[in-house]
């Protein structure tokens, strides 16, 4: 039975360095279909999270001031931890699911890092991952 975050987690996610540029992390949600991009710094610690709502929106900029033909340019001199959001909630891999699953329905939220006590990024836990768990707790009762 799954009780804790480290249950249903994604371990060691995808994720970009603090000066990795935005084109780095647009071509990373775009390939690997992901919305959630948690940003680290050299020695693994969580230090932001980029998100498909912050990548929207400064795509949006880009696009209203410069054009178009000035975005994959604009999105390369641009560094993740300029428009990263650091104000961010984190959980820890022994947190309740029960928990957790109540933060995502009060907050909205896509999306949690799981960190280390340390703040070392040890994994991600979505709210699709609560989704997906909700559809194979209703199969297996059919």
């Amino acid at each position: 039975m799954l009780k804790y975050v480290s249950d249903l987690m994604t371990p060691d996610p995808l994720c970009i360095g603090q000066t990795d540029s935005l084109k780095v992390a647009h071509d990373l949600m775009r390939e690997k279909n992901i919305r959630h991009i948690p940003i680290i710094d050299d020695q693994g610690q969580l230090q932001g999270m980029l998100t498909q709502k912050i990548m929207i929106a400064n795509v949006m900029k880009i696009l209203a001031t410069y054009g178009q033909l000035a975005l994959e340019r604009k999105e390369k001199q641009q560094k993740a931890q300029e428009v990263m959001a650091t104000d961010f909630v984190a959980v820890r891999p022994d947190e309740k699911l029960k928990d957790v699953a109540t933060y995502f329905v009060k907050n909205r939220h896509g999306c949690l890092p799981v960190v280390t006590e340390d703040g070392k990024l040890q994994g991600i836990i979505t709210s699709s991952d609560f989704v997906r768990l909700a559809a194979a707790l209703l199969g297996s009762e059919g």
